[in-house]
């Protein structure tokens, strides 16, 4: 299985994103997908999660600014980036994860410049 991400690339501060990540087949049933994100020297750090049920997790850096939202039936998560700032630079990452297992992407590029 493989998990397919998109939409990251250079934007200006303020402006907005939407990165997608879906699974190369079905991955029911979901427990949860999640973002992270690494940027230069840091460690991985959650981004946000949607929870099996539809409630969501979303890290405090990124609170009302990101959005994530999820169809497990597509097996497929969705990140809404919006007033993105410079610190906002990193490789996301999307995971998807069953009750056995997990599978990541492989990462997109989102770079802000102030």
């Amino acid at each position: 299985v493989q998990l397919q991400a998109s939409g990251g690339g250079q934007v200006q501060a303020g402006e907005s994103l939407k990165l997608s990540c879906v699974a190369s087949r079905s991955l029911l049933p979901v427990a949860a997908m999640t973002w992270y994100r690494q940027a230069p020297g840091k460690q991985r750090e959650l981004v946000a999660r949607w929870l099996s049920g539809g409630s969501t997790i979303t890290a405090g850096p990124v609170k009302g600014r990101f959005t994530i939202s999820g169809d497990d039936a597509k097996s497929a998560v969705y990140l809404q980036m919006n007033s993105l700032k410079s610190e906002d630079t990193a490789v996301y990452y999307c995971n998807i994860s069953t009750h056995s297992r997990q599978y990541w992407g492989q990462g997109t590029q989102v770079t802000v410049s102030s």
